[in-house]
């Protein structure tokens, strides 16, 4: 059993971070990160950096390009016939963004001397954690201080189960490998407007449904307001109030149910 000052659960922004700044600090300090990259290989960052606001912001960067090319260019005398978007191209680059900070997290943790485990790490008592190695094996660390930044998962929708094809979560829309000709979303957080603003401006008829009445009522209500009439212009069909009482695959693609204030409606969409 190794022991050490500090152990970290959780390789996120909330977790490296106090890693980092513990081994600056001086102390003997371990962190222990279940998550892998597509290539099998540890993937620290957690879901901000691997399936959230670094891959959502690699694609918003692509796609406002394609965007521009295609509506603004033309207004400075700029025409470009035949311009098409590479999907596997745009895909294949917003994974190199993702490794390449993979790799910078890994290397800061190394710099700070912190000694990082790649696998799933369990509380115990006695200030214990047994660590459940990738690949095979246990190892357990003790630490006179925990923290515990293990991240958050997608919310299931009971009324909309995820079967990983036809409806997907957050990570499964910023991997789709062509442009959906109608995309529904559910719910219009920041997430689901990243998402439908990158694939709308790829050319998909997207559809927003939101229970709530305001628009990112979190938000200052004229920011709000403003961002409705910018997001609204470029495309986006958002609906307020509309809430989600059931959503099935059919052949034809994801046939979507949901409740207004003026009765049931239904939606027809490719995903």
């Amino acid at each position: 059993m190794k022991n050490c000052d500090v152990i970290v659960i959780g390789g996120g922004p909330g977790g490296y971070v106090a890693a980092i700044r513990c081994g600056q600090l001086g102390l003997i300090t371990a962190l222990v990160d279940e998550w892998l990259g597509a290539d099998g290989k540890p993937a620290l960052g957690g879901t901000c950096l691997n399936v959230g606001c670094i891959p959502s912001k690699a694609l918003l960067d692509s796609s406002h390009h394609y965007h521009n090319l295609e509506h603004l260019l033309p207004a400075h005398g700029i025409s470009i016939k035949g311009a098409s978007m590479d999907i596997a191209t745009m895909q294949s680059r917003k994974n190199k963004v993702v490794q390449t900070m993979n790799r910078g997290v890994a290397a800061l943790l190394k710099k700070n001397k912190v000694e990082a485990y790649t696998g799933h790490g369990r509380l115990q008592a006695g200030n214990r954690v047994a660590i459940a190695i990738h690949g095979g094996g246990e190892e357990v660390v003790a630490a006179k201080n925990v923290i515990i930044a293990s991240g958050s998962v997608p919310t299931d929708i009971p009324a909309a189960t995820v079967d990983g094809r036809s409806i997907v979560d957050s990570a499964g829309a910023l991997a789709f490998d062509e442009v959906p000709k109608r995309l529904g979303i559910i719910g219009a957080g920041v997430i689901g407007l990243e998402l439908g603003s990158v694939w709308n401006r790829l050319g998909s008829e997207v559809v927003i449904l939101e229970a709530l009445t305001d628009f990112l009522a979190v938000a200052d209500q004229q920011i709000a307001r403003e961002a409705l009439k910018v997001l609204t212009r470029q495309g986006l069909d958002i609906r307020l109030g509309a809430r989600v009482t059931g959503a099935k695959a059919t052949r034809k693609g994801v046939s979507v149910q949901y409740e207004t204030k003026e009765g049931a409606r239904a939606l027809e969409v490719d995903r």
